[in-house]
């Protein structure tokens, strides 16, 4: 792999990494490979696109959404989640992480949406906790954010109250979409489009079978950076020069698990979904903002439970590294080329040339 060359030719149908034969490391996944393989959790997402041409501040072209992640489907500011938060690079304007991190919890939905809008999502989250909790004057909304201007009027902040809540009232487990959708509309990738991502982990916890799952907003990474399952695609694989700029950007990446883990032991799952991201090929530049929230539903309401050991907290470490990982590359591989304003372009990553390009690296296994 010595010499890159440039392509835009993109295959009709998305799959995701296991759907060309891309396996991220040993472990298995849950039953959908996603986030809300964690019992509990649910997902929803609103995406707003609309417009086209040049940027017309306030009016569009609207290339954004909003992605809502619940730890469960009661009120979870009365049963409040174990929770933790680890900053990779702190160029970014996420809400609410210095209270999570204090206390250890998290009371609220968790929101992602694009940098301009985090305040008015938070807003939203405000709204709706309070709706649900009379006689609370406080709350501590957790809001995690990407900057999609590249292709979104995003100073036209066009992400509103009624769109976080449809998002959070339109949580569900199962599959959950990926690529150009919610929060990941109008992101942007190793140079490609990027998006949502989401993969999952069975593993066992000193005896115990549990689920670890990773949720991400992808923004970031160099084109000539990005590595596959291993495979140096940034050296052979590059999109269009016009559509290129310097690699910032940020990322968000959100693990969920059932075990038994305290805050003190999540800070130390979180701190893993950097080597994940690492893998990827991304360098967690000057200007990206590399957040990682990570909560437990084993026992909600009581975030002082007791724990597991710390020397059986390695396969969590593992399964963390792994669901990041994939989830990035499946928010590369299902995002679709976007067109943005100003005509700003963001071509879907190649499928069938980098499912080739996996193959050739991928060690041979002895006879």
């Amino acid at each position: 792999m010595t010499q890159c060359r440039e392509v835009s030719a993109v295959p009709a149908d998305r799959p995701r990494a296991r759907d060309i034969g891309i396996e991220i490391g040993d472990m298995p996944p849950g039953r959908h490979n996603a986030i809300t393989d964690v019992p509990g959790v649910t997902v929803g997402q609103v995406t707003l696109i609309d417009g086209g041409g040049p940027l017309r501040v306030g009016d569009g072209p609207i290339r954004t959404g909003v992605t809502a992640i619940l730890p469960h489907r009661r009120n979870v500011f009365e049963e409040q989640v174990v929770a933790a938060a680890e900053v990779i690079n702190g160029f970014g304007k996420s809400l609410g992480l210095p209270q999570l991190m204090e206390l250890g919890e998290i009371e609220t939905p968790i929101l992602l949406t694009n940098t301009l809008s985090v305040w008015r999502a938070a807003d939203a989250v405000v709204s709706y906790v309070a709706a649900r909790s009379p006689g609370v004057y406080s709350f501590n909304p957790i809001v995690g954010e990407c900057n999609d201007s590249f292709l979104n009027d995003i100073l036209g902040r066009h992400i509103t109250e009624a769109h976080v809540l449809e998002a959070i009232e339109g949580a569900a487990g199962g599959s959950v979409p990926e690529g150009n959708v919610g929060a990941g509309t109008g992101m942007s990738g190793f140079g490609w489009k990027g998006g949502i991502g989401t993969a999952s982990r069975r593993l066992r916890v000193a005896g115990s079978a549990v689920t670890l799952g990773a949720l991400v907003v992808t923004n970031t990474g160099a084109a000539e950076g990005l590595r596959i399952a291993g495979a140096h695609i940034g050296a052979v694989l590059r999109p269009p020069r016009a559509t290129r700029r310097p690699s910032a950007g940020s990322i968000m990446m959100i693990l969920a698990t059932d075990a038994a883990v305290s805050a003190r032991q999540l800070k130390r799952v979180a701190k893993r979904a950097g080597f994940g991201l690492a893998r990827t090929g991304a360098l967690a530049a000057h200007g990206s903002g590399d957040f990682v929230v990570a909560f437990s539903t084993a026992q909600p309401g009581t975030p002082e439970a007791a724990s597991s050991r710390d020397r059986e907290l390695t396969p969590l470490f593992k399964g963390a590294i792994e669901a990041t990982e994939e989830a990035i590359v499946n928010s590369l591989l299902k995002a679709e080329t976007m067109v943005g304003r100003d005509g700003n372009t963001r071509y879907a990553i190649p499928v069938e040339e980098v499912a080739g390009l996996v193959r050739e690296c991928q060690p041979v296994a002895p006879q």
